[in-house]
């Protein structure tokens, strides 16, 4: 049967319930347990026996065997899986003076996907499995649409994205993911917390956005008649509540970005944000220790972890080395000895690195070195410390090297995972440094930050020597549950329309039957598709556009891979 045909029936089945006068979508259902209370209550329960102890049970059924006069479902909610077993006789005697046929509508108006809830007691099969024994059944809601039969074996992996309410029906270990992710946030959180930071909320909407070098996305204020942006970063407002009196301040919350999508980027994400007075950047990188090895403690009880089939060890202390030591060490560059930037570009070539000829400095030629020839190879914890000035215009100078400054990156699985500084106080060095930023934003480079004024004035009534702390939460969860993607980690991760790009298409004017690739593999068939609708198809400037417009939802259709 096709969806659409599923569909149908399903829909004949709620108006029969109705007619029964049962409510295909109820209001609610009191339960004494979830599934894994009573698997792990009865555990040592032994086969064929039975418990008198009522309960009561809901969740969506994943499967249904149904014989003459039994039946066995297996009941799913939040915490596992239970079986249903469901006698007619039992049935009928609890339930016969309501409905005289209970069973035979269980039978004939259930279906996997519908929301269940059940009365009964608990035994244990002859064949060893833990049971319901149902006396009353009630379908909470009745589903519409079919379970898919082998999620796993979809070629269309955007799908599971797209209907992630699917994917976590079907797979618990999606629904583990972000357990884990609840915990790890919360934990982070109870660790800050429990050292008196004081987490504060900073503006979205942002009439500059500062705080890091990212293409922002832009929004307009119709009543305040202004451009605003939504925030690439909360750096800014955290340091002016440093500068307002607070000490240990810290934000948990979603930045965006104007950028590309990748396995480890998404243009809205999670970060947090730390800031802590009287510190510097060696504070912060014990601090970045603290929290991520208690946080994994705590979630997967042991700092000894695999991702993606790599042996990482997060026990601290973790490994504190300079960029310029790595970058000799893996390329056998010393940037101490080039007299020019001419010479260390003519070495860094026979290096081996690319793309360098337009490169205007020697801080910037260091950093490319580092991203093309070390950062991948950094799968154990590593402080990666000391960066060039020109790529850190809100660090602090290094206190002994000249054109360095005093920061850090945290490199796991050859992944940035945590940046930290010792801030930069010095307003009028800060103002010289946004001042190069804004100019280079005037040239044409979307991702350099502008002069904010205002957080200029907040460091002219003095902000005390700070240290400041970023942590991606999203690679922190795709480091600590084994995700490939950074996709696997966001529960709802952007994605283009469906249907948003064509890649090929057919038209059967016999049968009236309009075929489509899409860009991401999958392939639809659309029924009684007038030629009319395929010529403007044809001559659409934009496909997946007149798609979306007139193909999308007007038609029956049935995918075919």
């Amino acid at each position: 049967m096709s969806e659409e045909d599923i569909r149908a029936a399903r829909l004949e089945k709620v108006n029969q319930l109705k007619q029964l006068g049962s409510n295909p979508y109820a209001y609610r259902w009191e339960s004494t347990h979830h599934t894994a209370e009573l698997q792990a209550k009865f555990a040592d329960l032994p086969s064929g026996e039975e418990v008198d102890l009522d309960v009561a049970v809901a969740g969506r059924i994943m499967a249904r065997r149904v014989f003459g006069k039994l039946a066995f479902f297996t009941l799913q909610d939040e915490t596992g899986t239970i079986q249903l077993y469901l006698e007619k006789s039992r049935i009928q005697e609890c339930m016969g003076e309501a409905d005289a046929d209970a069973f035979a509508h269980l039978k004939q108006l259930t279906d996997a996907g519908d929301i269940l809830g059940v009365k009964g007691t608990i035994k244990r099969t002859e064949k060893g499995e833990l049971s319901v024994y149902v006396k009353e059944y009630s379908i909470l809601t009745k589903s519409l649409l079919p379970l898919p039969d082998k999620w796993h074996g979809l070629t269309d992996v955007a799908k599971r994205y797209r209907q992630r309410y699917v994917d976590l029906i079907v797979n618990p270990e999606v629904r583990q993911t972000f357990r884990r992710r609840a915990q790890i946030t919360a934990g982070i959180r109870r660790y800050l917390t429990e050292r008196d930071f004081l987490e504060i909320e900073t503006p979205v909407l942002q009439s500059e956005a500062g705080g890091a070098d990212a293409r922002p996305f832009v929004t307009y204020h119709n009543t305040l008649e202004m451009q605003l942006y939504l925030r690439i970063a909360t750096e800014l407002h955290l340091k002016r509540l440093i500068v307002g009196g607070f000490e240990k301040v810290f934000e948990l919350g979603r930045i965006f970005r104007n950028e590309g999508v990748s396995t480890r980027h998404n243009p809205e994400f999670t970060s947090i944000e730390v800031y802590q007075a009287y510190v510097d950047y060696n504070d912060m990188m014990a601090l970045t220790e603290g929290i991520i090895t208690t946080v994994a403690q705590e979630v997967l009880g042991t700092l000894q972890i695999t991702y993606q089939g790599t042996a990482i060890d997060l026990s601290a202390p973790w490994r504190r080395v300079t960029m310029h030591d790595l970058v000799k060490e893996y390329t056998g560059l010393d940037f101490n000895s080039f007299s020019t930037l001419e010479e260390a570009k003519a070495a860094s070539k026979n290096a081996g690195l690319h793309g360098i000829e337009d490169i205007p400095t020697m801080g910037k030629l260091l950093n490319a070195a580092f991203e093309q020839k070390i950062e991948e190879n950094l799968i154990q914890p590593t402080f990666v410390t000391d960066y060039p000035v020109e790529i850190s215009p809100l660090a602090k100078p290094h206190r002994s090297q000249p054109g360095l400054v005093e920061r850090f990156e945290l490199f796991i699985v050859g992944r940035e995972t945590a940046n930290s500084f010792s801030e930069l106080t010095d307003p009028v060095d800060q103002r010289e440094r946004l001042e190069a930023q804004a100019a280079l934003k005037a040239a044409g480079d979307l991702e350099a930050q502008g002069v904010d004024e205002d957080f200029i004035t907040a460091l002219e009534y003095g902000m005390p020597p700070t240290g400041g702390l970023g942590i991606g939460i999203d690679r922190l969860v795709m480091l600590l549950t084994d995700c490939a993607s950074i996709r696997d980690a966001i529960a709802f991760p952007l994605l283009k329309p469906e249907g948003s790009v064509i890649k090929q298409f057919s038209y059967n004017p016999q049968t009236q039957t309009l075929t489509i690739e899409f860009d991401s593999g999958s392939v639809y068939e659309y029924f009684k598709v007038p030629p009319s609708v395929k010529e403007d198809l044809d001559n659409a400037p934009s496909k997946g556009q007149y798609f979306n417009k007139s193909i999308k939802g007007k038609f029956k259709h049935e995918q075919l891979s």
